[in-house]
């Protein structure tokens, strides 16, 4: 199988359009048509629906879009590897990454990365757990840095523990329960929630507390995967949230939110990092796991 014709397969399902594909590309439209039909000839399937508004992978498309996202991610490596050992220092990772990781942690690490190997460039793609491990699966990210199962579920996925955070309750500062010496979960039920939807873990922790004191979780009034909606919905009311204390770390500096101590209602989480278990990692990849590696130790 060409690998080229993949590529150009792989850039059309993923823009949807043949003609922003080839401009991503920087090859004509029709050379780009011609590629994907010479490759579908080749396989006997036919792998894109044509439409008016664009092109959508066929079952047999969505075969090939799976494996083919994990080819070229080890092709990537192998890249990598290979100029390292030619003595060149730059390659190209790309990485997945939580809210909470992306407050400080992430930040550290790619400062110092910065710093001792300038030339290697690092993408980041945003998420939480539910996006974040398909695409390490899929080979659409080296590795994720994001909180990880005290125990593997998933035989295609390795997880390394790095350190451990807490969730707690969340408010402004000033708010009616600010100072409160003892806050009770009768007095939590009397202020509006801001919470992750309800699979997210910190929503089911969030859930077990006020059903293991004999009580009916209270409703969210807003759901978001949105952290940044969620601080921002809470500086600015007496509404409460149930989130990471490391995800308000600036916040808490700057007197602008705190954690209430609330008896009871901490959940520890692990932050670590995820990689598929038969996938390799580039040079410049294990380089910056190493450095994330070392912040944590430094900083958590």
């Amino acid at each position: 199988m060409d690998y080229r014709k993949v590529q150009f397969f792989l850039s059309a399902a993923r823009h949807g359009n043949l003609t922003e594909a080839a401009v991503a590309l920087d090859i004509s439209q029709p050379a780009l048509s011609k590629s994907i039909k010479a490759l579908e000839k080749s396989l006997g399937v036919r792998l894109l629906e044509r439409g008016r508004f664009g092109v959508s992978p066929t079952p047999f498309g969505q075969a090939l879009l799976q494996h083919g996202q994990v080819m070229e991610a080890e092709m990537r490596h192998a890249i990598g590897e290979i100029e390292a050992l030619k003595g060149a220092q730059r390659g190209h990772v790309v990485m997945g990454c939580g809210p909470t990781e992306a407050n400080r942690l992430l930040p550290l690490a790619l400062q110092k990365l910065g710093l001792a190997h300038p030339e290697i460039k690092v993408t980041v793609l945003y998420g939480l757990n539910e996006a974040l491990m398909p695409w390490v699966k899929q080979g659409d990210i080296d590795f994720a840095l994001s909180s990880v199962p005290a125990r593997a579920s998933d035989p295609e996925l390795t997880h390394e523990q790095l350190c451990t955070d807490s969730a707690s309750v969340v408010a402004r500062s000033g708010h009616p329960l600010d100072g409160r010496p003892a806050i009770t979960p009768a007095m939590l039920g009397q202020y509006p929630w801001i919470l992750p939807r309800e699979r997210e873990l910190e929503r089911l922790a969030f859930d077990d507390f006020f059903l293991s004191q004999d009580m009916t979780p209270p409703a969210a009034q807003i759901e978001t995967t949105s952290t940044v909606l969620m601080k921002s919905l809470v500086m600015q009311s007496d509404a409460l949230t149930f989130i990471p204390r490391e995800l308000i770390y600036w916040e808490a500096l700057a007197g602008q939110l705190k954690a209430l101590p609330v008896p009871g209602a901490q959940w520890a989480r692990i932050m670590g990092m995820t990689r598929r278990r038969k996938g390799s990692v580039s040079p410049s990849g294990k380089r910056l796991m190493q450095i994330i590696k070392t912040c944590a130790q430094e900083h958590f």
